[in-house]
């Protein structure tokens, strides 16, 4: 069972235009909605995959029962804690030469009594046969230790949890050793204090840093340039596919998606690998934050090149 926690959902508004231009007027070409927040959007590349997972987090006002409706629809079972306020909207601006702006909103406010019952229905869950997905930012209200609280609460029943997430989140769960992690090269970089764009091999080097408190799997992504793939006993680079892309917004997401489904189906490494590369090829081609299809994926995943890393 997989079960994706989007502590501050929101509807996407991505918006295309040819070039921004600041302090003067902007004419949309196209625009886009779409159900989203990095949890839900996993929970839609899980779902476009051919595997299930509850989607679940905090939603409120009138957006929030559109998130519901719009995942009911597509057949993803939710389970959300309703919150008062209105669920946030992010707009993301693509220009023409693929560079993206986005404008997110804070979100509502969640309460502790709403919090607790969150961290219940979590609990409900939790098993050994069980995988947490915890992704993105958190809404006012919730404490930056939220995700080491469920971490260490969901070991304690056998479940597993991969996390994808960033500054103090990031550092305060690493206390809790979630199973798999999935930092960008940036995030990582952050975390390290590096105050310059690090190699490959110092990216392989942080990333095997990562294992030694327990956690059994890290993925770095890298952006056009692809992703590191490291265990204990395997590592491998592969170099980005190329894609003709509309932006790269949502493709992290659909990168942990298939890490999700991977483990969900207990895919062999190297298969699950392919599938990771090939969703997040596949998502840098569509339009807002949609996920690839599965077509897509499997014809993308066939062309992603392993090297073995030798240490």
């Amino acid at each position: 069972m997989i079960v994706t926690v989007t502590m501050n959902p929101a509807i996407d508004k991505t918006v295309d235009i040819d070039r921004l231009e600041r302090g003067d007027l902007n004419r949309i070409k196209r625009v886009e909605l779409d159900a989203g927040g990095k949890g839900i959007n996993v929970s839609k590349t899980i779902k476009e995959l051919g595997g299930k997972s509850i989607a679940t987090g905090f939603v409120g006002g009138i957006n929030g029962t559109i998130i519901k409706h719009v995942l009911a629809d597509q057949g993803i079972e939710t389970d959300f804690v309703e919150v008062n306020g209105e669920t946030r909207t992010n707009l993301k601006v693509v220009e023409e030469n693929g560079e993206v702006t986005e404008l997110n909103e804070p979100g509502p406010e969640v309460s502790k009594e709403q919090l607790e019952d969150l961290l219940k229905r979590l609990d409900g869950y939790a098993g050994p046969e069980t995988l947490f997905v915890l992704a993105g930012s958190i809404p006012k209200g919730i404490p930056t230790d939220i995700y080491r609280r469920i971490t260490e609460s969901a070991h304690r029943k056998g479940a597993k949890v991969l996390l994808d997430a960033d500054g103090p989140l990031f550092s305060e769960s690493l206390k809790a050793a979630p199973d798999m992690l999935k930092p960008n090269r940036s995030e990582l970089e952050r975390y390290y204090r590096m105050d310059y764009r690090a190699s490959e091999q110092e990216l392989v080097t942080m990333g095997l840093g990562l294992l030694d408190n327990g956690t059994h799997m890290a993925v770095i992504s890298m952006g056009q340039m692809g992703a590191v793939f490291l265990t204990r006993e395997k590592q491998y680079r592969c170099p980005g596919l190329l894609v003709k892309a509309h932006s790269t917004v949502g493709a992290g997401d659909a990168l942990v998606g298939a890490m999700a489904y991977g483990w969900d189906e207990k895919l062999p490494l190297e298969d699950c690998i392919r599938l990771c590369m090939g969703a997040s090829a596949g998502a840098v081609t569509s339009i807002g934050t949609k996920p690839p299809s599965r077509e897509l994926v499997d014809e993308l995943a066939k062309k992603a090149e392993l090297l073995e890393i030798r240490k």
